[in-house]
């Protein structure tokens, strides 16, 4: 079966059929393979049993020759009392629901007003909220409160900086002459992605904007779409296009089929015969290059030495007219409403950059064989899409809105191991820019960026963001320590979010932090007023932690800062340095 229950300990023979090219069906059971990507949960014999070892799901790869197959085993948690009732906000909630109540599996409570005020601003525009903001908001009761606030944090500017970090890393904007681009082309290319975001473009002209595009690389933005790339070659533009628009992994067909995928050589090639008219030359004014198109241009196989014809991945060869910009016919398949890849791979970014995880798991590897674990799911998101027209704040609004993603990062007694079907809020680690810049509020602070390339569009004003910065060639040790990317591809796994002893001794001893405690103005203006204990200790915590601290803290907190005036500075630095070393703080919850 595609989809089977077992329980704990029983077994179930799977049966394997080949439909041959001539139409006719075999049964390959005995020759087929069989392979659990979860084998903890069910494990799968080489005669296709499966066998049910702990709760959960699990799924199986079927081959065939180099064909696959998925089958889903689902093993759900004994239950002693009826599911619990769960509201629900949205459509996105009940689709989650059917997963869960198949696994056995109640999700945990909503999370407090706090952790979701702290949590949708850093997951949206990825700033904490001010002191004030919090205590208005914490104090507010407004049933639609938090509506309100999904709308306002939507409508930020801020919103659009973090969005085009984002994209900035999916676009490799980085200024490293030759190899990527020069700073100026960076600039052009960043402020027309970020007004595009500011504006609320719908997300198929984004894309056709940047795959028909040509011109100068300093006048015409779009065009360092295709000069940001290191493999400035058909395969290269095809590859890069596939992975950040369509979530497919294309460098293993290069050259060969791919090993465990549908993929071949001959889809590669079609795909790249697509942008096989796609050159860059250089001009008489520095580092200026243009893109443009050579129809005279066409892409050989590299065996039989045959022009090769265009034809998208699972798709038919493309009729192209006379004078047709081929990218055009593919812009236009691409983007069309019943593509099969392009709504679910935006949405399931979207996704992933919300929980730290997608439906699809990692998020640019969408194939046969990784599946999402919540198939109708994503299905719902991706049509939202369509029938809004493209409409990426649309889909943030409704995962925003939805039970799913305000439920509390607390595990309950079920759902303690669960990591892939969001039965609570997962915890994540704050990125790299947005750490140093939740640094930098609680202390008001900020920091100097420098650049390898000497040039004034890499020297940036005092009070710059580091979730503002649009070249990735800009940037301080710390975000490199924390994980910020290089930018030299587009896979969303070179951003790392793991923790490590060297992050644990900065954040705890380097003279950086302690230097930003020494001088922070919020400190400074805190002593200066005489604010009391209880004051100091309140604005700190919601500056922080966005949350007034509880009953046992303050009485902790006050008696520690209950000193002479020297001691007190020093007692309120520590507390400072306290906070930005809490895991409340270093993590989003």
């Amino acid at each position: 079966p595609a989809v089977g229950t077992l329980r704990k300990g029983e077994k179930q023979p799977l049966r394997a059929t080949a439909v041959l090219s001539d139409g006719s069906r075999k049964d390959v059971t005995p020759i087929a393979q069989y392979r659990s990507l979860n084998p903890s949960v069910a494990e799968a014999a080489a005669d296709g049993k499966v066998e049910a070892r702990d709760c959960g799901e699990a799924v199986i790869i079927v081959t065939y020759l180099r064909f696959p197959a998925v089958a889903r085993v689902v093993v759900p948690q004994p239950q002693t009392q009826p599911f619990p009732e769960t509201p629900v906000n949205n459509r996105i909630d009940d689709l989650v629901l059917a997963k869960l109540k198949a696994l056995g599996m109640p999700p945990s409570e909503l999370c407090s007003d706090a952790e979701f005020l702290r949590r949708a601003h850093l997951d949206v525009i990825g700033l904490l909220p001010t002191p004030d903001g919090a205590r208005a908001f914490l104090a507010d009761r407004d049933p639609k409160k938090r509506a309100k606030l999904i709308d306002r944090l939507l409508e930020r500017d801020e919103f659009a900086d973090f969005c085009a970090l984002k994209w900035g890393d999916l676009l490799r904007i980085k200024s490293e002459y030759p190899s990527n681009l020069w700073p100026n082309a960076v600039q052009a290319y960043y402020y027309w992605l970020r007004r595009g975001l500011v504006t609320n473009k719908p997300y198929d002209q984004f894309v056709r904007e940047l795959l028909v595009s040509s011109g100068s690389n300093f006048r015409s933005p779009t065009a360092n779409y295709y000069r940001a790339l290191r493999k400035r070659d058909a395969q290269g533009y095809a590859e890069a296009t596939a992975l950040v628009f369509m979530g497919a992994r294309l460098e293993c067909a290069r050259c060969h089929a791919h090993p465990t995928e549908n993929w071949t050589l001959d889809d590669n090639l079609g795909m790249a015969a697509f942008f096989a008219q796609v050159k860059i030359k250089t001009t008489r004014e520095w580092k200026e290059e243009i893109v443009y198109v050579d129809p005279k241009q066409v892409l050989r196989h590299p065996v039989t030495k045959t022009a090769v014809a265009p034809k998208p991945l699972g798709g038919e060869s493309a009729k192209l007219a006379e004078s047709e910009d081929p990218r055009a016919n593919f812009a236009a398949w691409l983007t069309s409403p019943e593509n099969p890849w392009f709504a679910r791979n935006i949405v399931n970014r979207v996704w992933y950059w919300l929980f730290g995880r997608g439906i699809v798991h990692e998020p640019d590897d969408m194939r046969p064989t990784n599946p999402p674990t919540n198939p109708e799911l994503l299905a719902y998101l991706a049509q939202e899409l369509v029938s809004h027209k493209c409409d990426l704040r649309h889909i943030y609004r409704l995962i925003l809105n939805s039970r799913t993603y305000q439920l509390s990062s607390k595990p309950n007694q079920w759902n303690a191991n669960d990591v892939a079907h969001f039965s609570r809020y997962p915890v994540k680690r704050l990125a790299a820019e947005q750490l140093m810049d939740a640094i930098n509020q609680v202390t008001e602070t900020f920091d100097k960026f420098t650049s390898q390339i000497p040039e004034p569009f890499t020297v940036l004003p005092d009070g710059f963001r580091a979730t503002q910065l649009a070249d990735g060639s800009i940037g301080t040790a710390f975000l490199e320590l924390f994980g910020r990317p290089p930018r030299d591809t587009a896979y969303e796994c070179d951003r790392s979010s793991d923790t490590s002893m060297q992050q644990a001794l900065q954040l705890i001893n380097a003279s950086d932090l302690t230097g930003k405690i020494a001088r922070s103005p919020r400190l400074q203006r805190l002593l200066k007023d005489r604010k009391s204990d209880a004051e100091i200790a309140d604005e700190l915590y919601l500056a922080a932690l966005s949350r007034p601290p509880t009953a046992g803290e303050a009485q902790k907190v006050t008696a520690h800062l209950a000193k002479d005036e020297k001691a007190r500075r020093q007692a309120a630095e520590d507390l400072m340095w306290a906070l930005l070393n809490t895991k409340e703080f270093l993590f989003n919850h």
